[in-house]
């Protein structure tokens, strides 16, 4: 089994908690709004990281990332290849922004951020993952990041891990 790192919406504050909650990882996938390329370099040092960016990422976070990436679950730094064989998940940080039909395009989920709230949803055979906001808690959400776990046979799951932070 692998195991996917997910973290959103850190917005420039990656926590200690978070950090630990992600070593282990395979690979790590960040769903945007990054707020500061230190936090990606960090990130790299847990575990491969692709990563696009948000609607609040400027600079050179904006300028690094991509706004949609496509990662393969079974290639050890995520990067898709000429005939890999997946599982493919499609990351983008809004999922209103979503512009193809995942289960036609062959993706077993989608990762996505920006709403804060962590949300684990099958839909049409896909699932849909946010793993909620890891940074500053935003009105009464939970702080959160993701995995993803991925069997033998390709199935994807997810987990929510709910952090014990202060404010």
């Amino acid at each position: 089994m692998r195991t996917i790192g997910v973290i959103s919406d850190t917005h420039g504050l990656l926590r200690d908690e978070a950090v630990a909650a992600l070593a282990g990882s395979d690979l790590i996938v960040h769903a945007g709004d990054v707020g500061d390329d230190g936090i990606l370099r960090r990130l790299e040092e847990i575990a491969p990281l692709r990563a696009v960016h948000g609607n609040t990422d400027h600079g050179p976070v904006l300028a690094a990332l991509p706004a949609t990436i496509v990662v393969d679950l079974t290639a050890p730094d995520g990067a898709p290849s000429a005939g890999g064989h997946g599982p493919l998940i499609y990351v983008l940080h809004e999922l209103e922004h979503l512009d193809l039909d995942p289960r036609a395009a062959g993706f077993g989920a989608v990762v996505y951020g920006h709403t804060h709230v962590p949300t684990i949803d099958r839909k049409d055979q896909v699932l849909y993952f946010n793993p909620g906001a890891a940074g500053h808690r935003r009105f009464k959400l939970p702080v959160t990041v993701g995995r993803l776990r991925v069997a033998e046979d390709g199935s994807v799951e997810g987990e929510i891990v709910y952090l014990e932070v202060g404010e």
